[in-house]
């Protein structure tokens, strides 16, 4: 499981020509769904079936996608509640302060003066910019940490350490 990544929920069919809506869990959208993309889908039985985009289309805040083979209402059904996933070695590199939410996920988080705050547990994406969950598991408080120049100094990800410098409030 740790070679592979999620990328969207089939959340129904569309119609009746094998078209599915996915919810995205991705930055990369276009790139994830794009005509000759190969993604996996674990089926409940256990059974991984690899699948190519056909077509891919925007529709509200849903991506409407057809796979190649999967012509009706019908093939697509079974889809219905799944996950779809890319493979790791599929991902291309970020730019210097750019990370996958991966990468991010179950670093811990430590303020500038050494105080430990906790872990990531959550990655969310409202708008302007990213909010990182950060969990205590003492308190079992949850802080919501901006993914900002102003309070994020410093992301390690061979050490999954995050610095954070909290503003007034942050963490009350």
């Amino acid at each position: 499981m740790d070679d592979i990544l999620k990328v969207g929920k089939i959340v129904n069919t569309h119609g009746i020509s094998g078209e599915v809506r996915i919810i995205p869990i991705t930055d990369f959208v276009e790139e994830r769904f794009q005509k000759g993309q190969s993604l996996l889908i674990k089926m409940p039985s256990g059974e991984e079936k690899t699948v190519t985009i056909k077509t891919h289309r925007k529709h509200k805040q849903f991506e409407l996608v057809t796979f190649d083979h999967y012509e009706t209402i019908h093939d697509v059904e079974p889809f219905k509640g799944l996950t779809l996933y890319i493979a790791k070695d599929q991902l291309h590199s970020l730019p210097d302060g750019e990370f996958y939410y991966y990468e991010i996920i179950g670093c811990s988080v430590v303020t500038d003066d050494g105080q430990e705050i906790g872990e990531v547990k959550e990655i969310l994406s409202p708008g302007a910019n990213d909010v990182w969950v950060v969990s205590d598991k003492n308190s079992k408080k949850e802080y919501y940490i901006p993914y900002i120049d102003d309070v994020v100094l410093q992301v390690d990800i061979e050490e999954k350490k995050v610095i954070i410098h909290p503003m007034e409030g942050l963490l009350g």
